[in-house]
This record gives structure tokens, C-alpha cells and sequence, in this order.
């Protein structure tokens, strides 16, 4: 089954081009330390706002001379990071929540669903606002607040996966030859699952990615001299017409990263799909 999946994935050339771009960009920032040309937040003053193509500052310089490569480097091992993070974080706690409140229903899912509920009521963004809000601005308080907001994501779609496998025929068998209840979900029917979380985790680390820079750019999230996209695109829009590179680099940096993220996870939709299985 693996080896069908992979085989479907790799005849998709838009997920290929999208995970070498990914790939691309995650070595570069993982390698920052040894690549980046110059300390990201090194101020030099007399070489501000230097266009793209300067001698020596391939893609210009900000507002206090700062090398615009270098901070993009450093800055993608910050915002792919948060991405990741408040992924694994969201899809640890909703997949928790989802899995015991399918498993056990009653009284638990209930309560826990109609929680997931109020959380999903809320636009996202405010949702996410009003938790910075009640923590404080920061980089570490962003990315939990859109962490929080993508739980009910994940809560569902486990909760939907558990309620069709509890009742296959494999599972009433587990539970006559005495499998404990542990053993059914964690064994059994999270395994069975995996599929439909992993694509949703993939196509959620962009919207996390872009969540995270947004909260940035309002001034929510990484505080300067911190190196974060976001906040680059912030700083960047008050010189739009002297500097348009102090915006539009970070701002691709974003896209290409989000795109990347969307056509792999397009292509994982399409392989794990069992209606296209031969």
C-alpha cells in the first residue's frame, strides 16, 4: 500500500516541484548559520535602504543597513518553525480530544464537541487576537493562540474517522478477544487515520505559516530585531515606494513556502485517496 502511494505521489508533478521547493527552502534556512553572508542584525547605517543587486547585499539592505539575504535566511528557520510547531501542537491536543470523544462518545464528546464548537464560532483571526490579547505579544504567544484555534481542526476529523472505524468488524473482534480500550485507539484505529490527519497537517502549516506572520505584521508576534517574515513585511511597508524589496522579498518567501505546502498536500490528497487506487 506504501509503495502505491508513493508511486501516485511521485507521478504528481506539481507535489514534486512542490517539496523540492519546500526541501529547497528548508535546508537554506536550517543552514543559515554557516550561509547567511552577514550577522541578520548587524545595523550599519551608512548602506540603508540599498536595492536589490548592491555589491555585496545581493538582495539590498533595510532601513538601519541590515542585509536583507541574511534576515530571510534566518527568518524562514523562525517562521517555518511556528508553522510546524503549532501543528504538531494543535494536531496533538485535537487529535487526543477527537479520538476519546468518538471512542467513548456520552457525556465526553458532548462537552468536548460542543467546546470545539464555541471555538470554531469565533473568526479565527479574532479568536487568535483576543488569546495574545490575555497572554501578551510575542513570537512563543502567537504560535500557542494559533495553535489553540486549529485544535477543533484536527478534533473533528478524528472524531469522524473513529466514529466509522469503531464499528468495523476488525475492532468488534479486538474487543472479544479482551483488547483494552487503550489498545483499540492506539494501536488500531489511530493508525487507520493517519492518512486523512497527515494531509490535513500539511495543508494546515501554511495557513499556520501565514496565521503566524499576520499576527507578526499586526505587531502581535515577533518583536523586532527579531528576524520573522512577517514582521519584515511589516517594517517593510513604510518605505513601499523608496524600498518596495524591503516587502516584496519576505512577501515571496511566504507565498512560495504556503504554495509549496498547498501543491504537496494537494498530492497527498490524491495518493491516499482510495478511490484512485487501481
Amino acid at each position: 500500500m506504501q509503495n502505491e502511494v508513493l508511486k501516485r505521489l511521485l507521478k504528481d508533478k506539481a507535489a514534486i516541484v512542490g517539496a523540492l521547493v519546500l526541501v529547497t527552502i528548508l535546508v537554506l534556512s536550517l543552514l543559515a548559520p554557516l550561509i547567511a553572508p552577514y550577522d541578520p542584525n548587524a545595523i550599519d547605517t551608512f548602506n540603508r535602504l540599498k536595492p536589490i543587486g548592491t555589491p555585496g547585499h545581493i538582495l539590498g539592505t533595510d532601513e538601519l543597513g541590515r542585509d536583507i539575504l541574511s534576515r530571510l535566511l534566518w527568518g524562514g528557520r523562525i517562521s517555518v518553525a511556528v508553522g510546524f510547531f503549532a501543528v504538531a501542537f494543535a494536531m496533538f491536543w485535537g487529535v487526543l480530544i477527537g479520538l476519546l470523544a468518538g471512542y467513548y462518545k456520552g457525556f465526553f464528546d458532548t462537552l468536548a464537541m460542543r467546546f470545539m464548537d464555541i471555538l470554531l464560532a469565533f473568526p479565527y483571526v479574532l479568536l487568535a487576537i483576543a488569546i495574545i490579547a490575555a497572554l501578551g505579544p510575542g513570537l512563543v504567544n502567537a504560535m500557542l493562540a494559533i495553535a489553540i484555534v486549529g485544535i477543533p481542526y484536527y478534533a473533528r476529523i478524528i472524531r469522524g474517522t473513529v466514529l466509522s472505524l469503531k464499528e468495523k468488524e476488525f475492532i468488534e473482534a479486538l474487543r472479544a478477544l479482551g483488547a483494552s480500550d487503550f489498545r483499540i485507539m492506539f494501536k488500531h484505529i489511530l493508525p487507520n487515520s493517519l492518512g486523512p490527519l497527515v494531509v490535513a497537517a500539511t495543508l494546515d502549516v501554511g495557513w499556520m505559516i501565514v496565521a503566524a506572520s499576520g499576527m507578526s505584521f499586526l505587531g502581535l508576534g515577533a518583536q523586532p530585531p527579531t528576524s520573522e517574515w512577517g514582521l519584515m513585511l511589516s517594517l517593510g511597508r513604510k518605505y513601499i515606494r523608496v524600498a518596495p524589496h524591503l516587502s516584496l522579498l519576505p512577501g515571496l518567501m511566504i507565498f512560495l513556502v504556503v504554495l509549496s505546502l498547498n501543491l504537496l498536500g494537494d498530492g497527498l490528497r490524491d495518493a491516499l485517496d482510495p478511490k484512485l487506487r487501481d
